[in-house]
């Protein structure tokens, strides 16, 4: 998943440079969103994953 918030980074920044405004906004807000499902994702796995087995 972290893959996809750097492959939608990557064309927020292209996008940027070649002056495309709503591709931007677009991009940038799917990267963010991906980025922080990612990081809960992660949160979650490591706490699950430090649990003692029973």
């Amino acid at each position: 998943m972290l893959s996809w918030a750097i492959t939608f980074l990557v064309i927020a920044i292209v996008a940027a440079v070649l002056g495309f405004g709503g591709i931007i906004g677009a991009g940038a807000g799917v990267a963010k969103t991906l980025f922080v499902v990612f990081l809960v994702l992660f949160a979650v796995s490591y706490v699950v994953g430090r649990r003692p087995q029973l």
